[in-house]
């Protein structure tokens, strides 16, 4: 199969961002984008009779639209649709097997909505095989977001494997021509809080390991794509904390999750639900050991 990458549609204003943002990132990969609409009540292709009326009438009207719209825009692209009778999540999770990445709306800032972030988004980010990215729509109460992207951000741990994660923000960021900004968080331990303020010499001990801890992470990432400009930025805060504030202005922001990360209900690190829950720009949720 064609490698593809798949956006969920939904008629939302989100999933048509997403789509958006899907068509663009597909066309600097060059790759095909895929019009994904899934509903369990879709009907069986009726035989072609004038007579009979078309139960998937505006399902197929959704996905025709959004196709129409982005080929207008991207008119070297090639775009297909695809309508499933399925649960939207699950016929979400088997894309994600066939797909470079999954692309969702998402919905945002707000507490609400953030604790309702989409029945289908969240068990997706925390099951599927393949990166997930979530993207917003800007509502007409929120202020006018940053001019668009300059760098893609990757929030990096300092022990365990990172390769998956490294590839794709290194891959994303040599496919948009922009610079890689690496991001470490670390909150300072008590040990180096004193009433006054922190003990500088540890604090500054912290940043110099942490520093070469992730100068090596990055060295053989910068090797394999050596046309991406890359920074590195160690934060004495929460991780969650240092990766949104970085990611303020950024095309991408790229977070991992562990995937032995399983069970009856979906889970993802405190890292990812940060971002997904309070970042301005587009996340990338990739799963990696």
């Amino acid at each position: 199969m064609q490698p593809v990458i798949t956006v969920g549609l939904d008629g939302s204003p989100e999933s048509l961002a997403a789509a958006h943002w899907a068509a663009d990132e597909a066309e600097k990969r060059g790759l095909t984008l895929r019009l994904l609409h899934a509903w369990p009540l879709l009907a069986p292709e009726p035989a072609p009779a004038a007579s009979e009326v078309d139960q998937n009438y505006w399902a197929k009207r959704l996905v025709h639209t959004a196709r129409a719209e982005l080929q207008a825009r991207h008119p070297g692209l090639a775009v297909v649709g695809s309508l499933v009778a399925d649960d939207a999540r699950d016929a979400l999770l088997q894309a994600a097997t066939e797909s470079e990445m999954i692309v969702l709306g998402s919905r945002g800032l707000g507490s609400v909505e953030s604790y309702f972030l989409g029945d289908v988004s969240m068990p997706v980010v925390a099951r599927a095989e393949r990166p997930v990215v979530l993207v917003r729509a800007q509502t007409p109460h929120e202020e006018p977001r940053p001019a668009p992207a300059s760098r893609v951000v990757v929030a990096l741990k300092l022990n365990g494997s990172s390769d998956d994660l490294l590839d794709f923000a290194f891959h994303t960021a040599a496919a948009r021509a922009v610079p890689l900004l690496a991001v470490h968080g670390q909150s300072v331990p008590l040990h180096a809080r004193l009433p006054w303020g922190v003990d500088h010499d540890a604090t500054e001990e912290m940043t110099r390991n942490a520093q070469k801890e992730l100068s090596k992470a990055l060295r053989p990432w910068h090797e394999k794509y050596p046309q991406v400009e890359v920074a590195d930025s160690i934060r004495l805060a929460s991780p969650a904390k240092a990766v949104v504030e970085a990611a303020e202005g950024a095309a991408l922001l790229v977070v991992g999750r562990h995937e032995h990360r399983r069970g009856p209900a979906p889970r993802i690190g405190p890292v990812a639900q940060a971002a997904i829950h309070h970042g301005r720009c587009p996340v990338a949720v990739v799963p990696h050991e």
